[in-house]
């Protein structure tokens, strides 16, 4: 059974720069030379992926005009393939674990929104077993690679699996960057993830100096009845946020009580509305500013939002008190005002009298809203009337 119809759009678009700016070779500068697209069908949906390729320049460098190409293209789809890699993950799990045949396959794939051909589908499944040949082939090559290493340390790493979904985890040698095992799990327990640690102590020709992985109690349970003796280093990024989650919140509560102090730049921006003058362009690029600082949120910890926010806001605010000492006008916040420079911000009364005072030998006419009268009030009215003389 062929595909008869087209395949569906791309619903994301990505676009990917490789790493390095440099040539890996003569380490001499290596522009984009042009641009490679890529629609990869993946098992949560359609991807167009936009290629940055470099070239090296240098006419006397060994890599000369060749291209180097994002290296996180080979995250998505193998080259020249169309579909990706959890795809070509399930055809095989579907074959081998669940003994599917290819027209099945077809139709699970079909099922979960991938559109694939039959054909297409044997193909996938010929890549799979290159791939496993390729992991079985492996190991003489990693074990030599790493005999001339003195230690390994392997970062274990993981995502809490969904409930009946399987997991990919993977430990790989921080020194030399090989991948030591890829083990799919349904769990993430301590006895789901011994047997994986002493996997790898028993393929490895070297010892273990130690282990780095997130604080999840779990794997450090793991590690200390796998590798008993064996340090356990906490990953970096963890770490540091760890370290400065109690400067995170101290920051974000900071940036609050800054929001709450710079309300009601609509309002002001609302009351310019039909002036095109050079104060209402000015009043507007101060609106601007303003907003776009309460958006900035910075990364934490090495940039605080907070921080940052106090530092425009101090600028902005700098910036319009120039404005005001130039023109003689009090320095007020944006809000303005009377007989300032940014008394313009602040928008207009909203009931139509003015509100001037009045010159003299004016009269101001008494408004008040009506009230209610007893009915007792309106009669005795009634009666002086009828008795007070015409």
């Amino acid at each position: 059974m062929v595909r008869r119809a087209a395949r569906p759009a791309a619903t994301q678009h990505y676009h990917l720069e490789p790493y390095r700016r440099d040539c890996p070779a003569c380490g001499g500068r290596a522009p984009v030379t042009y641009h490679n697209d890529r629609t990869v069908a993946t098992l949560d949906g359609v991807y167009r992926l936009t290629l940055g390729v470099r070239r090296c320049g240098n006419p006397a460098c060994a890599r000369h005009r060749q291209p180097y190409r994002p290296e996180e293209e080979g995250h998505w789809a193998l080259p020249h393939g169309e579909f990706g890699l959890d795809v070509i993950a399930l055809v095989g799990q579907l074959r081998y674990r669940e003994h599917r045949s290819i027209p099945e396959i077809q139709q699970a794939l079909s099922a979960r929104g991938v559109p694939i051909a039959t054909r297409s589908v044997t193909n996938l499944l010929a890549r799979y077993e290159e791939l496993v040949a390729l992991r079985r082939g492996e190991a003489p090559r990693l074990r030599a690679r790493l005999a001339k290493q003195e230690q390994v340390i392997p970062a274990l790493d993981g995502r809490q699996p969904d409930v009946g979904h399987e997991v990919l985890w993977v430990l790989r040698d921080c020194l030399s960057g090989a991948i030591l095992l890829a083990r799919s799990l349904l769990g993430a327990t301590e006895a789901d993830l011994v047997p994986l640690l002493r996997e790898v102590a028993d393929a490895v020709v070297v010892p273990i100096g130690g282990v780095i992985s997130d604080g999840q109690a779990s794997v450090r349970n793991a590690v200390a009845t796998a590798l008993p003796g064996v340090p356990q280093q906490l990953c970096q990024f963890h770490y540091l946020r760890e370290a400065a989650r109690p400067a995170f919140e101290a920051d974000r509560h900071a940036k609050v009580a800054l929001k709450k102090e710079v309300r009601g730049v609509r309002p002001i921006e609302r009351a310019l509305a039909g002036r095109e003058d050079a104060e209402a362009a000015t009043i507007r690029g101060y609106g601007l500013a303003v907003r776009s600082a309460l958006t900035d949120d910075g990364h934490p910890p090495l940039c605080a939002a907070g921080l940052r926010l106090h530092d425009r806001l101090a600028t902005i605010r700098a910036s319009v008190a120039r404005v005001a000492a130039k023109r003689g006008a009090c320095p007020q916040s944006l809000a303005g005002c009377s007989g300032s420079s940014t008394g313009a911000l602040r928008p207009p009364p909203t009931s139509g009298r003015s509100s001037a005072p009045p010159t003299a030998g004016s009269t101001r006419r008494r408004t008040c809203s009506p009230t209610r009268t007893s009915s007792r009030g309106r009669r005795s009215r009634r009666r002086s009337r009828r008795s007070s003389p015409r």
